[in-house]
C-alpha cells in the first residue's frame, strides 16, 4: 500500500515565490488557450455584473431625492398656510426608479452566474488537462527522478499545487477583472458627484495602506510560526500515537506528555499571536474607514444644506465610499494567492519539464540463444557516479535460480533495476533470449517479469481484484487456482465476503503474512517467464512462515528467478549466487565454490551462522 502520511505534512508548508512569475503565468494561460472566447466572455460578463452594481447607488440616490424633493415642498405649502394632506411626492416616478433598480440588480446576478458557469468550466477543463499531462509525465519519468525526491514533495506538486491553481483560476481571475473595474468605476462615479467628496474619501486610502503595511508582514510572520508550530505538535501526536505501546513499555508516558506540553504551549503562544495580529487588522481598518465615512457625511451634509449637491447624491456616494475600499482589501490578498498559486504552477512545470526516459530502440543484431538471459561485459552507475559494474557477465539458463545476496545497503537491487530497464547500463549488452534488452519497448520486456517483494505492495479494492492486477487477461479459474496454489483460498473462504472482501487503504485487515501470500498469488496469476523474489518473511508466524515458503516453492517451481536472499541458508541450492557489497558486485559462483574460495560471501556466510547476524 502506498504511505499517504507524508501528505499531513503538506498543509503545513508556507507557500514560496515564484522565480519566473510572467514565464510561468504565460505558460498557465497557454493551458487556457482552448478557452480563449470563454475567457473573453467571462470577462465581459464581470465587467458588464461590475458596471451595473456600480451604476445602482446613483439610481437610487435618485429615488431619495425625489422623496426630499416631495417631502420639502409638502413643507414649503404648509407654510405658506396651505392643507396639505399628502406630500406631493411622484410614486410613479419612484417606482419607475426602483424597477431599473430591481432590473439591473438581476441583470448583474444572471451575468455574475453565466461568467462563473463558464469560468469554473475554462479553469476546471485546464486543471484536468495539466493533471493528464502530469500523470504522463510521472509515467514517463525515470526510476532516478522518484529515488531523488520525497514522495511527500512529489505528492504535494499533484495535489496541492494542483489545487491552488484550480482555485485561483476558478475564483481569483474573475475576482482581480471585477475588483480592478470596481475601484475604476466607483471612483468615477465619485467624482461624478463631487471631486470636493472624492478627495476627502481618499485622504484614508494612505491611512489604511499604512495600517496594512505594518501588521500584515507581522501577521504574516506570526501565521509562519504557527504553522511551523502546528507541524511539530502534529508529527509529535502522529509519533506519540502509532507507538504508543512502545511509548508504555518504556514508561516514556511522563517524558512524552512533558514533551507535548512544551509543543503544546508553543503552539499557543504562536497561535494567539498570529491572530492577535490578524484580529487587529481588520478592526483597525473598518475604524479608518468609519473617520472618511464620517467626514464625508459631515461635509456632505453642510453640501445639502446649502444646496449645492442633492441627498440622494450623497446616499450614493457613501454607498460609493464603502464599495471602494473593499476592491482595494481583495487586491491586496490576491497578490498574495497568486504568487503563490504561480509558484505552485512552477513546482508542476518543473517536473513536466524534466528529461523523460529515453525511448531507446537501438537495433542491435540479435543473436538467437538458448540461454533466458545473458549479462555480456555489462558497466553501470547510478548518474555521475563511479562505476559500479566495470566489465560483468553472467549467464543465466531456463529454469535457474539466482540469488542475489550482500549487507544492508549494499545494492542488492541494482541487477533488477538493469533487468526490467529502471536504469540504463552505460557499457555491454542485456540481453533477452540472445536480443538485446533495448530493442524491447520497456512494457514489453516487463511482460517477461513478475516481482514479489518484502513490502507488500496491495490497493484499495477487493482481494479478487489484487489478485487480477497480475494479469487483466486471467480468467476467473486461473485466478483461483492460483490462489489455490499460494494457500490464499484457505483464508479467504473464511471472510464474510470472500474473495470480495475490500481491503482497507492500509490492508490492515489482513495479516502480514497473508499480505505476503496474496502478492505471491498474484505473482502466478502472472505466470512470468522470469520470477524476482524478496524472499524475507518477517514478522509472521512460523506456521505461516511454512505456508509462504511452500507458495514460493510453487511459484519458483521451473521458472527463472532472481531472488534477493536474506538468509543464506534460503539459498544454498541456487544455481548462481551474486555477491554484493558497497554497490559493486565482488563474487559470483555456487554455494560451494563461494565457500571454499574462502572470500566475502564466506565471512558473511560464517557470521550469520556462528554470530547469527542478519543481512
Amino acid at each position: 500500500m502506498h504511505n499517504h502520511s507524508s501528505r499531513k505534512q503538506l498543509m503545513t508548508q508556507s507557500p514560496r515565490k515564484p522565480k519566473n512569475f510572467w514565464k510561468t503565468t504565460f505558460r498557465i494561460f497557454h493551458y487556457m488557450s482552448g478557452y480563449f472566447w470563454s475567457l473573453v466572455c467571462v470577462f465581459l460578463l464581470a465587467i458588464a455584473s461590475t458596471i451595473f452594481q456600480i451604476r445602482t447607488p446613483k439610481i437610487l440616490g435618485e429615488a431619495t431625492t425625489e422623496i426630499f424633493k416631495g417631502v420639502l415642498q409638502g413643507v414649503a405649502r404648509q407654510k405658506a398656510g396651505y392643507s396639505v394632506t399628502r406630500f406631493p411626492i411622484n410614486f410613479e416616478k419612484i417606482i419607475q426608479i426602483l424597477t431599473v433598480v430591481a432590473i439591473l440588480y438581476l441583470l448583474a446576478a444572471v451575468f455574475s452566474l453565466l461568467q462563473q458557469l463558464l469560468m469554473t468550466r475554462a479553469s476546471q477543463q485546464t486543471v484536468y488537462k495539466l493533471r493528464k499531462d502530469l500523470k504522463l509525465k510521472m509515467k514517463s519519468l525515470p526510476i532516478s527522478y522518484y529515488d531523488t525526491h520525497d514522495n511527500g514533495d512529489i505528492l504535494s506538486r499533484a495535489i496541492n499545487d494542483m489545487d491552488n491553481i484550480a482555485g485561483t483560476l476558478q475564483q481569483s481571475l474573475t475576482q482581480l477583472v471585477t475588483s480592478f473595474v470596481l475601484i475604476v468605476g466607483t471612483l468615477g462615479m465619485m467624482f461624478s458627484i463631487s471631486w470636493q467628496l472624492t478627495i476627502i474619501a481618499l485622504v484614508t486610502i494612505p491611512v489604511s495602506l499604512l495600517v496594512v503595511g505594518i501588521i500584515a508582514p507581522q501577521s504574516q510572520k506570526a501565521f509562519g510560526a504557527q504553522q511551523k508550530s502546528l507541524g511539530l505538535l502534529n508529527n509529535q501526536v502522529e509519533e506519540n500515537y502509532t507507538g504508543h505501546l512502545i511509548v508504555k513499555t518504556f514508561n516514556h508516558e511522563a517524558a512524552a506528555l512533558k514533551k507535548f506540553q512544551k509543543e503544546n504551549d508553543n503552539f499557543y503562544h504562536a497561535a494567539f499571536k498570529a491572530q492577535l495580529l490578524s484580529g487587529l487588522l481588520m478592526p483597525l481598518m473598518i475604524f479608518v474607514n468609519n473617520l472618511g465615512y464620517v467626514a464625508v457625511a459631515i461635509y456632505g451634509g453642510i453640501q445639502v444644506a446649502h444646496g449645492r449637491l442633492p441627498i440622494g447624491d450623497i446616499q450614493a456616494f457613501l454607498q460609493y465610499t464603502q464599495q471602494f475600499s473593499q476592491p482595494i482589501t481583495q487586491l491586496a490578498n490576491l497578490t498574495n494567492t497568486i504568487q503563490a498559486t504561480i509558484a505552485s504552477a512552477e513546482r508542476i512545470f518543473e517536473v513536466l519539464d524534466e528529461t523523460p526516459m529515453p525511448h531507446t530502440h537501438l537495433d542491435l543484431v540479435d543473436q538467437p540463444s538458448n540461454q533466458i538471459i545473458q549479462m555480456e561485459h555489462v558497466q553501470f552507475g547510478y548518474q555521475d557516479q563511479e562505476l559500479l559494474l566495470q566489465d560483468y557477465s553472467l549467464t543465466v539458463s531456463p529454469g535457474e535460480m539466482v540469488a542475489i545476496v550482500g549487507p544492508t545497503g549494499a545494492g542488492k537491487t541494482t541487477i533488477i533495476n538493469l533487468l526490467e530497464r529502471f536504469y540504463e547500463i552505460q557499457g555491454g549488452s542485456i540481453r533477452l533470449w540472445g536480443r538485446d534488452v533495448r530493442n524491447i519497448g520497456r512494457e514489453k520486456l516487463r511482460e517477461h517479469f513478475a516481482m514479489v517483494l518484502q513490502d507488500t505492495w496491495l490497493f484499495t479494492g477487493s482481494i479478487y481484484e489484487n489478485l487480477q492486477y497480475g494479469s487483466s487477461k486471467a480468467s476467473s479459474k486461473q485466478i483461483l487456482a492460483a490462489a489455490h496454489a499460494a494457500h490464499v483460498d484457505e483464508f479467504v473462504r473464511q471472510l464474510p465476503a470472500g474473495y470480495e472482501t475490500l481491503l482497507n487503504e492500509e490492508a490492515s485487515n489482513l495479516s502480514q503474512g497473508q499480505k505476503q501470500l496474496l502478492t505471491i498469488a498474484r505473482a502466478l496469476v502472472a505466470d512470468p517467464e522470469i520470477l524476482i523474489l524478496d524472499e524475507a518473511t518477517s514478522s509472521v508466524d512460523t506456521r505461516t512462515e511454512a505456508k509462504i515458503q511452500h507458495a514460493m516453492a510453487v511459484l519458483l517451481k521451473d521458472r527463472t528467478s532472481f531472488v534477493v536472499a536474506h538468509r543464506l541458508s534460503t539459498i544454498q541450492n541456487a544455481d548462481k549466487i551474486i555477491v554484493m557489497n558497497h554497490g559493486m558486485i565482488v563474487e559470483t559462483g555456487t554455494h560451494q565454490q563461494l565457500l571454499a574460495r574462502q572470500g566475502f560471501y564466506a565471512k558473511l556466510y560464517n557470521s550469520q551462522f556462528l554470530g547469527n547476524v542478519g543481512i
